[in-house]
């Protein structure tokens, strides 16, 4: 008797196979993906996810241009039967995953799923949570001292509840990739390929757009300087500066940052972005700061701020001249704790100030 090949096992090479990457790039791109969604496309994916699960197909389809959009749209369903994620995402989904672990045995699950899966993990996760957040602060509004808070609470908990019924559509990537050539996920990777997140009832689908903007750092975290970092078609949009969630007119406002300006900032993490932009060395300059300690390596500075740990930083010289005759300056940001300028420059290479003797620094 002899034994199928495993479907799977192509997938478990080395990162540098050409036919893993190319998987991993369509995947990657399906995520990020801003194009208008190709509804006709994604509609017929959705007839096949529900035959698959043993359902007749939904009668309706209703298409909105956010997912704050369908939360909306979601509550204002009448007749819309019952919620069928189980049948179309959750049951199929564990049905796929415990036949890889079975064909694959543990080790071989997890080679898999670090070779497809976790190459896209962090940063699509980490989106989705902001788009989740994000849906909930817009809908519940600016919160009020006088307001009720055990009310906001449970209508915040409404909201998540109904956000955790999508089917996340191209934000599932990351499974869809460990799985790609499923019989059994066809469906829901072909509306992945094509749309936003999506709830399936019994009668109707809601389907949400793509966004018309995705712009993020070189970390894969939301990012602009220039306005809203994620942006949907009927202007929902998430700012972000480094993923780190900022206001709307916060990035508007940051051409005229001050000293000033940035040490009455009560937001101990929109002072931190606040600096950066505004450069370290500019406003130890800009603020008439005194060094607290410098030797033979450096200077040490450091910036007291209200609410939250010093800013330290040492100003070294690069010793080797840059062809036009001048040294440049480089400025090390380093531990609060850091006492002396020789102590901030060993920590920069994992050394302590005992054990850091250059023999020429660069």
């Amino acid at each position: 008797m002899t034994t199928a090949p495993s479907k799977y096992r192509i997938l478990t090479a080395p990162v540098t196979d050409g036919i893993f990457m190319q998987t991993i790039d369509e995947w990657r791109a399906v995520a990020a993906a801003t194009a208008p969604a190709d509804r006709r496309a994604a509609e017929a994916a959705v007839r096949r996810a529900y035959s698959g699960a043993g359902l007749a197909a939904p009668t309706r389809y209703l298409w909105v241009d956010s997912p704050l959009a369908a939360v909306a749209a979601v509550r204002a369903l009448e007749n819309p039967g019952r919620a069928v994620l189980g049948e179309i995402r959750t049951r199929p989904w564990a049905a796929e995953r415990r036949s890889v672990h079975e064909e694959l045995g543990p080790e071989g699950w997890a080679e898999r799923w670090n070779a497809t899966g976790a190459q896209l993990w962090d940063n699509t996760r980490m989106l989705t949570d902001r788009i989740r957040a994000g849906v909930v602060d817009a809908l519940l509004g600016p919160e009020s001292e006088n307001g009720d808070r055990k009310a906001r609470a449970t209508a915040a908990s409404d909201i998540r509840g109904l956000l955790l019924d999508a089917v996340l559509g191209q934000h599932d990537a990351p499974w869809l990739a460990a799985f790609d050539g499923s019989s059994r996920l066809a469906g829901l990777a072909a509306v992945a390929k094509n749309a936003g997140w999506w709830w399936p009832f019994e009668h109707v689908v809601v389907f949400s757009e793509r966004p018309v903007r995705l712009l993020r750092d070189e970390a894969g975290r939301l990012h602009a300087a220039d306005g809203p970092a994620l942006v949907y078609p009927d202007g929902f949009a998430l700012h972000a500066w480094r993923g780190m969630p900022v206001p709307a007119d916060f990035l508007a406002n940051l051409n005229a940052l001050t000293p000033a300006r940035i040490r009455t900032e009560e937001n101990a993490e929109l002072r931190r972005v606040m600096l950066e932009i505004f450069g370290y060395d500019r406003y130890l300059a800009e603020s008439n700061a005194e060094p607290v300690h410098r030797d033979e390596t450096g200077i040490l500075w450091r910036i007291p701020l209200p609410d939250d740990e010093d800013v330290v930083m040492v100003e070294v010289v690069n010793s080797t001249a840059e062809p036009d005759g001048t040294f440049n300056t480089y400025w090390l940001r380093v531990p609060p704790s850091t006492g002396t300028a020789k102590e901030g420059v060993a920590w920069t290479f994992g050394l302590t100030a005992a054990d850091y003797e250059p023999l020429r620094q660069t």
